[in-house]
This record gives C-alpha cells, sequence and structure tokens, in this order.
C-alpha cells in the first residue's frame, strides 16, 4: 500500500510532476507506521513567499489524519526540498512519539493486571 498523499495544494508555486514525486518518495517511509490502518490521508501544501527574493522562501505544510488523530508540521527554509525533508522528519517524530505513548500505556495497564493476579488486589 503506498504512502495516501489525499490532496497537495501549491501557493505561489507550480507543483510539477517530479515535485509530486518527490514528494511521494520522502513521505513513503512514513508508511510503516500506517499498518493495517485505512482511514489515512495527508494534506500537504507548499509555497513561496513572494515577500522577499532571498532568504528561507519556501515553505511546506502537511497534516496527517492517522488513528483518530491530526499529526501537523510546517516548515520554512531556502529549499523547497529541504522544507519537505524537514516536514517529513517532524511528522515521523510525532507519529513515532504517539505510538510509543500508547504501547506505553498499554504495557503499564498490562503490569498492573499482572501485579492484581500476583498479590490479588
Amino acid at each position: 500500500m503506498a504512502f495516501p498523499i489525499t490532496h497537495i495544494k501549491g501557493t505561489s508555486l507550480e507543483v510539477t510532476e517530479a515535485l509530486k514525486e518527490l514528494l511521494e518518495q520522502k513521505f513513503a517511509a512514513l508508511e510503516k507506521f500506517i499498518g493495517d490502518e485505512t482511514d489515512v490521508s495527508c494534506n500537504i501544501e507548499l509555497s513561496k513567499e513572494t515577500a522577499s527574493q532571498s532568504g528561507d522562501i519556501f515553505r511546506a505544510e502537511a497534516t496527517l489524519h492517522f488513528m483518530g488523530k491530526k499529526f501537523r508540521a510546517e516548515a520554512t527554509t531556502d529549499q523547497i526540498e529541504k522544507s519537505i525533508d524537514k516536514v517529513k522528519q517532524e511528522l515521523e517524530r510525532e507519529v513515532r512519539k504517539a505510538n510509543n505513548k500508547s504501547r506505553t500505556l498499554i504495557k503499564r495497564g498490562g503490569a498492573a493486571l499482572k501485579r492484581m493476579m500476583r498479590f490479588g488486589r
């Protein structure tokens, strides 16, 4: 199953096929967190700040709806590829943190159940 990028929007920037392929390639790394989940969507917005001609003018923003939660990341750098990388890394960090949090909660519940069975409390 490919990573589901449902919508790509370009503001003051043309979204070319090469840019779409780059997004699919970069966000494919997040596929390992999805597993068998079917209700997943990812909206990506790419923009070019028109106020200045140099510096941090390329902005990428992504919203991932997954596990009934919303994960959001944005980055502004001097190159669109760097912005995409930073957004992907931030989303990966957020999803990993949420997965670890739920896994830890399950382990704590199992440990409490084990204690109750052992000591009868």
